[in-house]
């Protein structure tokens, strides 16, 4: 196309012009959220329809430091881009357009697997969620894509009528409407985005694999960051008020009481953590049962167990052993809680399975971390 033309810099009269579907203030840095990257953008590419960003598919390290900040939970509901169109490599009027949500982690992952490649990239506005998430919300959908597609005019940017969009944002898109709409046929692509560039090099033909959802170990541990991050973040102040009230709730030493009575609660405590958040991600496929409360009880069997052989020697008395029960009880039920997290982000349930789970689950794990909490007020008057 003899009107692309790659742009490395922009004058003062062109910053004031509009992008093409990134809207005018994607070039007024000083409008943006300062959460929003911009750091990607390498230039620019002159189109029938405007000026569009230009992007490739090497990650800079500003890039991976934000993935891994992601994965941590850190400014996770901030980690978008503006939505709109973007040049990967250096695209005609004859390269593919491959859909995507504009949460940002979504966006590298889609460049990052197509490298050496030239693909125009249309961004929906998906509230920065990532594209299964907002597929089941709405947000990746019908509309938002046809809205898209005429408001970056992509008609005058390609000859062609396709949108290669993920199979994991099909429950959003319904095809025959897109097309009926805006006049581009919808081609579902692979799952995963690793498998685009054999999937484009086959003429958009998917293989049995390229349509399967894997929801291997890695996978799985990925996910460890973010619930981890987030329940260290509320357990913490928790710990320090359990050794505060350990210290003040038992005759003798404050100073004794936290590091016998205090260490047990805050040791249950963090068992129950690491069985709810690492161990059942990690066994998942092993741990028995269908509903993820009882994945989450056992795993948390053997943190409980090494737990009890830590304070529980014969020297103990009846009032610790009752305390220690106690402990037991709210571990299982926080175990049983923070395992259920899980159910949005496998590839094991329904919403109307998790529904079902929530209803009879939540009364369970409630009873049992006040029962809990009874045994060990009460361990403090039994002599």
């Amino acid at each position: 196309m003899n009107s692309l033309r790659k742009q490395t810099g922009t004058t003062p009269a062109e910053e004031s012009r509009p992008v093409c579907g990134c809207g005018e203030g994607f070039l007024q840095r000083e409008s943006l959220h300062p959460d929003t990257m911009r750091h990607f953008v390498t230039g620019f590419v002159e189109t029938p329809s405007g000026p569009v960003p230009v992007v490739d598919s090497n990650l800079t390290r500003a890039d991976r430091f934000g993935a891994v900040r992601i994965r941590l939970g850190i400014g996770r509901m901030n980690y978008s881009i503006d939505p709109g169109l973007y040049a990967l490599g250096s695209p005609n009027e004859n390269s593919p357009v491959l859909v995507t949500a504009n949460y940002k982690l979504s966006f590298d992952c889609l460049r990052s697997s197509l490298p050496g490649r030239s693909a125009w990239i249309l961004v929906l506005d998906t509230r920065g969620i990532n594209v299964w998430c907002a597929a089941g919300k709405g947000t990746f959908g019908t509309d938002e894509l046809v809205s898209k597609v005429e408001s970056v005019r992509l008609s005058e940017t390609v000859k062609h009528r396709n949108l290669i969009v993920p199979q994991l944002g099909a429950p959003g898109v319904a095809a025959h409407s897109v097309r009926r709409q805006c006049g581009f046929k919808v081609v579902y692509g692979p799952v995963g985005a690793s498998d685009i560039p054999e999937f484009l090099d086959s003429g958009c033909h998917a293989t049995p694999v390229m349509r399967n959802k894997t929801f291997d170990l890695k996978e799985r541990a990925v996910l460890i960051g973010v619930e981890l991050g987030t329940v260290i973040k509320f357990g913490f102040p928790v710990c320090l008020a359990v050794l505060f009230l350990a210290g003040v709730g038992w005759s003798g030493s404050f100073r004794l009481n936290m590091l016998q009575h205090g260490l047990i609660g805050v040791s249950s405590l963090m068992a129950a953590i690491l069985a709810g958040t690492v161990l059942t991600p990690l066994l998942l496929p092993w741990l028995p049962g269908r509903a993820f409360s009882l994945k989450g009880l056992s795993a948390g069997i053997v943190p409980a167990v090494v737990n009890g052989v830590i304070w529980l020697p014969s020297s103990f008395t009846a009032p610790v052993y009752l305390e220690f029960a106690g402990w037991l009880l709210i571990g299982a039920a926080l175990t049983a809680f923070l395992a259920m997290n899980f159910t949005g982000c496998s590839t094991y349930t329904s919403l109307a399975g998790v529904k079902k789970e929530m209803r009879l689950a939540l009364p369970v794990e409630t009873a049992g971390a006040v029962a809990g909490l009874l045994l060990v007020v009460l361990a403090r008057f039994v002599h």
